[in-house]
């Protein structure tokens, strides 16, 4: 049985990411970045569709999101290592676990609640691929920026960059479509 926990689906952000100094104090924000993303990654529903969960999800893969651009911003030559590694030890299981869950709990509800409708298996199929994609390209992503918070000198930063600008821009707008087109849905629900 699926429950739904009510919230607000669209919280505003909130970006200590973009704050993420230097040294001593890098580690600590960025501790407490990679501390908050575990947190929401140990309280994941497993057969309840939380749309204050969801949400909080859809917030740090953004927050996520504007620190990639940070780093494609500040290459070639200020990049924040730290800001880097912590991004690459993030961002791995912070999108397998929202696709997951997407995957498992919150699109078989959508069928279920509108029925087997054409228009909407062709969607959730097509998210379902653009997960798979995402995965991948994180992987590829994962590699560039652990090689560019070791300091690796064979990194190219011009197609690190436009790594990084593909990536984000495709993840902000997955979300954007999931909330125009299938969050009201269950808000509604």
């Amino acid at each position: 049985m699926i429950q739904i926990k009510a919230g607000c689906p669209f919280p505003e952000q909130e970006s200590v990411w973009l704050h993420l100094g230097r040294g001593a104090d890098a580690m600590t924000l960025a501790q407490l970045e990679q501390d908050r993303v575990d947190n929401l990654l140990s309280t994941m529903p497993r057969n309840t569709i939380s749309l204050d969960w969801l949400a909080g999800a859809h917030r740090e893969q953004l927050l996520l999101c504007d620190a990639l651009e940070e780093i494609a911003d500040s290459l070639p030559a200020n990049v924040n290592r730290q800001k880097c590694i912590y991004a690459a030890k993030v961002l791995g299981p912070l999108i397998h676990n929202l696709h997951r869950y997407e995957e498992q709990v919150i699109f078989p509800h959508l069928v279920a609640q509108a029925g087997h409708t054409g228009a909407l298996e062709a969607t959730l199929n097509r998210l379902k691929f653009e997960h798979c994609e995402d995965e991948c390209f994180a992987e590829e992503l994962i590699d560039t920026l652990l090689k560019l918070g070791s300091g690796a000198d064979d990194v190219n930063a011009e197609a690190a960059g436009y790594m990084l600008r593909g990536f984000f821009e495709t993840i902000r707008r997955h979300i954007a479509f999931e909330r125009e087109h299938l969050l009201g849905r269950l808000w509604h629900s």
